[in-house]
């Protein structure tokens, strides 16, 4: 099997540049026997540094760069010279990476904003030459600073999709089939558990030339919070997400319980995502006549939105959209 372009969790080393030693020089020239210091300062370390690029949509590109280091400085020199500074490191991420000490899994810097720039690793100061320490009680002082040390350590680089509205819901409720349905995206539609491995993300058009994004993730099953399943691997991308479309197919033998279900899995995943605005959609509806409907509705929780839908044969899309449109806008 070929593998996944999208990656969205790396581990890297990333060391700066250590700064330039400062110089400790006194001028000498032909007719000028005793001058005063002319050492320089040493140059700055190169930086880590974490660049936001929006057009990036994955890590891959940092899947294999396991260890990063900038240059050092360059020491001063005679003649007040300032030793060259390092080059710095650019990295660039994707919208929604969360940066993580590796050890302590500590979060230290969240990467939501295009352009968004974040030093992870500052390069160490360049030392100063012999000519800042100069007095008038100290006119040729004969030491210099030692450039600062850089810095090193191991970074997590976790990636969370960022999209207006969240699909959730068990494997095979039906949620690439209406990503296909209602945006361009296309993705691997099949009739059998866990067909979607990675997020996928469409932009579903609206009135007006008015548009929203769309994730859908790979399928819940309870326990997915201890790790069933596919796990807590792909709930994080739920995170960002602004409003949650739950997704329960209607031949499930107890809609509202597979719902409370979900809603279970994400509370004990993260108690903060059942804070985010919420729809219920009913999934498959064309198998389904309006008998079962009508009881499948009387048993629906009354303080969360709900529409009855079928990707396939387009019914309820557009009352769909509707009630996602109020949801992000209010």
């Amino acid at each position: 099997m070929a593998e996944s372009n999208f990656i969205d969790y790396v581990k890297i080393f990333c060391a700066s540049g250590h700064g330039g030693a400062g110089s400790m020089h006194l001028h000498r020239a032909k007719y000028v026997p005793k001058g005063g210091p002319d050492g320089g300062d040493g140059g700055r370390g190169g930086h880590i540094i974490l660049r936001v690029n929006p057009q990036l949509w994955t890590l891959i590109h940092l899947r294999y760069r396991k260890v990063v280091r900038a240059e050092h400085g360059d020491p001063g020199s005679f003649g007040l010279r300032k030793g060259k500074n390092g080059a710095d490191i650019v990295l660039e991420v994707p919208q929604g990476v969360v940066v993580k000490d590796a050890e302590t899994e500590q979060v230290i810097q969240e990467l939501v904003e295009p352009g968004q720039e974040y030093i992870l690793c500052q390069g160490g100061r360049g030392g100063w030459g012999n000519d800042h320490f100069k007095s008038a009680t100290n006119q040729t002082p004969r030491y210099a600073q030692p450039g600062e040390e850089g810095q090193e350590g191991w970074f997590i680089l976790e990636l969370k999709v960022l999209a207006d509205v969240g699909l959730v819901g068990f494997p095979n409720a039906g949620k690439s089939t209406l990503l296909a349905s209602i945006t361009s995206a296309k993705p691997k539609i099949a009739n059998y558990a866990f067909t979607t491995l990675e997020p996928n993300l469409g932009i579903v058009r609206y009135h007006d030339d008015r548009s929203f994004v769309m994730a859908d993730i790979p399928g819940i099953i309870e326990g997915a919070h201890e790790g069933k399943g596919i796990g807590t691997r792909f709930l994080r991308h739920i995170e960002r997400n602004s409003v949650l479309l739950f997704m329960v197919a209607c031949d499930e033998p107890d809609v509202a319980k597979a719902y409370k279900v979900l809603l279970k899995e994400l509370k004990e995943y993260n108690p903060e995502l059942l804070v985010k605005d919420r729809v219920l959609a009913i999934t498959k509806c064309d198998i389904a006549d309006d008998k079962l409907l009508s009881k499948i509705e009387k048993k629906l929780p009354a303080d969360v939105p709900h529409v009855f839908i079928s990707s396939v044969a387009g019914t309820g899309l557009q009352d769909l959209k509707e009630m996602l449109w109020k949801a992000l806008t209010r």
